[in-house]
């Protein structure tokens, strides 16, 4: 059996080209035990591969010259002297820039995939290396939630437009940096997105900031002149949002307040506004207005973000140190809404509570007051004797 290989011959100066690689067939050795053979369908072409290609400190070693250039692989399992993996599974691994690979059973360079419901491509994608990096910036590292714009560079690339799009599915707004309109067009009409920045027609802050402002003037055109078409609820909302980017925030808080006097009976968007307006407020320090707005959620039939308000409003409870307030809003979260992606924190900062309360009602030991104090030894000070919590 012949393998062909692309192995990297010489480093890159500037881009990339032929030059720097170069095709080789070679025999299939035999296997040893513990050892797979998979035969790829599919390989990885990603941007930081780029980087590997110089000889340069970096977060990972440079690629070897005259070795397999490295990458993610899928395919499938065509012999195997392991009992983990059967001839027929379905993987997923770094086999590099070759036909063939052989790997060792034994390590993370190899794990079965299913591909039942999921073509095998996507685990080189949206459910592989960029998809989890999208998932894991949005959700653990932004901590992304409902009613938040989240902005995205190079939307339109590997790991941004798969962060746009989470970001929708979480509700919230997505806008995208891109190279050209081509691109921004691909990342609005093709992606979802709710906005792309054409930062080669945008290349300063006032160039931005005067789109930011047409797209105001164009937002309250709509508004003004055609309220009641199905385009007024959502040009309005987007007028509150490009407001807020804009830093006029007591604009934003107009428009928004406008909206639920105009659309409030819109149970779906009203809470959204409702929590922008809420996060206006406290950008603003006004914590009594944030708290009123969070707590119109759960006072409109209907909004579909009640779970999250009750969240934001126990935050509140503790930061301004009401333990008792942020419990009971903890615990009507963890029983309404068992299945809501905030229980699961809210159930840790309850646990984290109860420690911190437990801590304080245990009674300290005092000194025994029986001994006579000896001469010479200096007076304790008023916390000696007193347990560390």
């Amino acid at each position: 059996m012949i393998n062909r290989q692309i192995l990297l011959v010489s480093r890159p100066k500037g881009e990339p080209t032929l030059e720097n690689f170069t095709l080789i067939e070679t025999p299939v050795p035999d296997l040893t035990d513990g050892q797979v053979l998979v035969r790829h369908a599919y390989l990885s072409l990603d941007p930081y591969m780029r980087g590997r290609m110089d000889d340069a400190k970096s977060y990972a070693p440079p690629q070897v010259l005259n070795e397999v250039m490295i990458g993610g692989t899928v395919g499938e399992v065509i012999a195997s002297l392991h009992p983990t993996f059967a001839v027929g599974d379905q993987v997923a691994g770094m086999g590099g820039w070759q036909e063939y690979a052989i790997v060792n059973g034994n390590t993370p360079a190899i794990r079965k995939i299913d591909t039942s419901h999921i073509p095998i491509s996507a685990y080189l994608g949206a459910v592989g290396m960029p998809g989890v990096t999208a998932w894991y910036g949005l959700n653990r590292i932004c901590e992304a939630k409902a009613g938040q714009t989240i902005v995205v560079s190079a939307a339109s690339g590997a790991v941004g437009s798969i962060v746009g799009q989470l970001a929708k599915a979480k509700g919230c707004r997505a806008v995208g940096f891109a190279g050209g309109a081509e691109k921004c067009h691909y990342v609005t009409g093709g992606l979802g997105f709710d906005a792309c920045i054409d930062y080669k027609a945008h290349a300063d802050p006032k160039s931005l900031y005067l789109a930011l402002k047409e797209a105001i003037t164009r937002y309250r055109q709509i508004v003004d002149q055609y309220p009641r078409t199905p385009n007024g609820p959502l040009a309005l909302y987007h007028l509150g949002n490009t407001l807020v980017q804009a830093n006029e925030l007591s604009a934003a808080i107009e428009a928004y307040q406008r909206f639920l006097g105009l659309y409030g009976s819109n149970s779906s968007m009203a809470g959204l506004v409702q929590q922008r307006l809420a996060y206006v407020y406290l950008h603003k320090g006004d914590r009594d207005q944030a708290v009123k707005a969070l707590t119109g959620i759960l006072e409109t039939p209907g909004t579909l973000n009640r779970d999250q308000a009750l969240f934001e409003l126990a935050r509140l409870e503790e930061s301004q140190s009401r333990p008792e307030g942020a419990l009971a809003r903890y615990q009507e979260l963890i029983k309404t809404y068992p299945n809501s992606p905030f229980t699961s924190e809210a159930t840790i900062r309850t646990k984290i509570m109860d420690v911190k309360k437990a801590q304080e009602s245990t009674p300290t030991s005092t000194a025994p007051a029986t001994a006579a104090p000896q001469e010479n030894l200096p007076v304790p000070p008023p916390s000696a004797g007193k347990k560390k919590s």
